[in-house]
């Protein structure tokens, strides 16, 4: 038997790719597709190892478009799915995203973009996190393996909430690294295809799948956004470890926590550095990040590649 179909509460040593393969598992994903590229490919390679025994439909497209496409209509028939790809594949994808994230969705879809901050096994060094703010989407980033498991589950459901697609970031420390996961349960019943056109415009359920009206559906993203920010000041994958009134409050997400904690740990800096760990990148979360940023003076902002992290808290 694949370790990904391990009983729940049993304790695997995953991959970070086979880690978020079995989150997607966990939650009743029924379509996989993806371009294969590292660090990206275990991801769709674990799900297509146990395809026949949970009745998976999985495949490795021409492109990241494509992939997307697949995706999106499985998530229009109602059923939950997932793209994969590196950081490259969102730039290939992002032509149908534009629109995927205007028409809204109906299955939970996420988007999994597997990125190479230092170029370990890439010509470069793409960085996919813009695409979350210029197109609207909520982003995830894991920081550990129980985490990236975790927080795969959890995105289809906020996916479900919002009526829209959510993109789930990835490093190669992360895709590539190892470290035990606890599993849960495995869901036993499957969903049924079915895809409906003939409704009012703006019921995403049984309208047109389509991103017109585009002024009115624009408004609606943006209100469920705001929904978002709410969930996202109170997600428990946000966390805060240091003194009640650090000297030093450092921000980070992904794979720069563990950095950040064995640099703390290393300096003897426990008493005085803070670190605020978020998982939920964009939007982000305004009081959570409120409340921590008035008990220090200082701020360190620890990310790879660009400053995304820090210009979004600055623009708070």
């Amino acid at each position: 038997m694949s370790k990904l179909l391990s009983p729940d509460r049993s304790t695997v040593l995953f991959l970070g790719n086979e880690a978020i393969a079995r989150g997607a598992l966990e939650a009743g994903i029924q379509v996989a597709t993806g371009y294969p590229g590292t660090p990206s490919s275990e991801v769709i390679e674990s799900l297509a190892d146990v395809a026949r025994e949970r009745n998976l439909y999985v495949e490795w497209s021409v492109n990241e478009k494509v992939a997307l496409e697949v995706a999106a209509a499985a998530s229009f028939a109602g059923l939950r799915s997932m793209a994969v790809m590196k950081q490259n594949g969102v730039n290939v994808a992002s032509d149908f995203l534009l629109h995927l994230t205007a028409s809204g969705t109906r299955g939970g879809i996420v988007l999994v973009s597997c990125e190479d901050p230092g170029a370990l096994s890439s010509v470069n060094e793409g960085e996919s996190r813009y695409f979350a703010s210029m197109l609207e989407m909520p982003l995830l980033e894991p920081a550990d393996f129980q985490e990236a498991k975790d927080i795969t589950k959890w995105a289809f459901e906020l996916s479900e909430v919002i009526g829209n697609i959510v993109m789930l970031r990835s490093v190669t420390r992360m895709s590539h690294a190892s470290g035990n996961v606890t599993c849960g349960k495995l869901p036993t019943k499957s969903r049924k295809a079915g895809f409906e056109y003939d409704g009012p415009a703006m019921d995403s359920q049984t309208g047109p799948m389509i991103s017109t009206p585009v002024v009115a559906k624009h408004l609606l993203r943006q209100q469920k956004l705001k929904d978002v920010q709410r969930m996202f000041d109170n997600s428990p994958f946000n966390r805060y470890t240091g003194p009640a009134t650090p000297e030093l409050l450092i921000i980070t997400s992904s794979a720069c926590f563990l950095y950040s904690c064995e640099a703390v740990e290393m300096l003897g800096l426990q008493k005085k550095a803070g670190i605020l760990k978020l998982a939920t990148t964009w939007p982000l979360p305004p009081k959570l990040l409120e409340k921590y940023l008035r008990k220090a003076k200082k701020i360190l902002i620890v990310e790879e590649v660009m400053p995304f992290l820090e210009e979004n808290v600055k623009v708070l």
